[in-house]
């Protein structure tokens, strides 16, 4: 005769096996959250923003044939295992317009390889460069393994050898027509970091604000228009360096600030 499981026993064991298949899922679907920036031909910034990725299909295209021809994606998606680098990008570029097309193809055996972003697509001696970190990846995008907060670089590289990446440092808030200073630094491939000389600081119209010195200071004065609090973006431009980050200041005035999100 079968031996039976208390019917209150049974349900426990069925909730906490319910509780465990969610909690699994909670994690697969949480993912690992990273910074992502993508810029595109002339510097173009095509995004940044903070999003969760972990395990991704990621559909090839017939259209990515930037690398010669037999080199078009086969059209199929292809499954990425974990939180990666490509997976991230992809990620994005679903609920972000200026990241699609995203072309990909999967001809090679090293990995999955990028054509184009948006409307920057690959052609000669130009290339996608990645970097984590400040540091340039070894391996393709979808075999770059990601960590929380790892921060993530896409750039469009005209030809070989890439250009430096840009990187602002400015404070969070600042008093409306009271001078404040702002420092550039330089991102070599290898993440080693020096202040930047003649970096051009601009606010978010476009016009120089300042430009830095030999040990990469400026000194920038921002005026909040109809003594109304609000923020700026400024940001570091230099050559064909690769631009900085966005960084928000927030302009007080007489001491009253907007909310900060910074």
């Amino acid at each position: 005769m079968p031996r039976l499981i208390p019917f209150r026993s049974a349900v426990v064991c069925a909730l906490a096996l319910m509780l465990s298949l969610s909690i699994t899922a909670g994690a697969v679907a949480k993912g690992v959250s990273a910074d992502l920036r993508v810029v595109g031909k002339g510097g173009k910034v095509l995004t940044e923003q903070t999003l969760s990725t972990g395990t991704t299909a990621i559909k090839t295209s017939p259209q990515a044939n930037c690398f010669g021809a037999g080199t078009a994606g086969s059209g199929k998606s292809v499954t990425v295992k974990g939180a990666t680098a490509l997976g991230l990008l992809s990620q994005a570029s679903k609920s972000t317009s200026s990241l699609r097309p995203l072309l990909i193809t999967d001809a090679f055996d090293f990995g999955l390889g990028i054509c184009g972003i948006g409307t920057s697509k690959v052609s000669g001696k130009a290339s996608w460069y990645l970097k984590v970190n400040h540091k340039g990846a070894t391996v393709a995008g979808d075999a770059v393994k990601l960590k929380p907060g790892d921060e993530v670089l896409w750039s469009y590289a005209p030809s070989f050898p890439y250009a430096n990446e840009l990187a602002l440092e400015a404070p969070e808030r600042v008093e409306s027509g009271v001078p404040f200073a702002v420092r550039a630094f330089s991102y070599d491939e290898t993440g080693k970091r020096k202040p930047i000389a003649g970096a051009k600081v601009s606010g978010v119209s476009g016009s120089a604000l300042a430009v830095t010195d030999a040990d990469g200071r400026a000194t920038v004065t921002l005026t909040a228009p109809g003594g109304v609090p609000q923020y700026e973006t400024l940001q570091a431009t230099h050559g064909k360096d690769i631009p900085s980050p966005a960084e928000p200041v927030y302009l007080c005035v007489a001491g009253s600030c907007i909310q900060t999100t910074k």
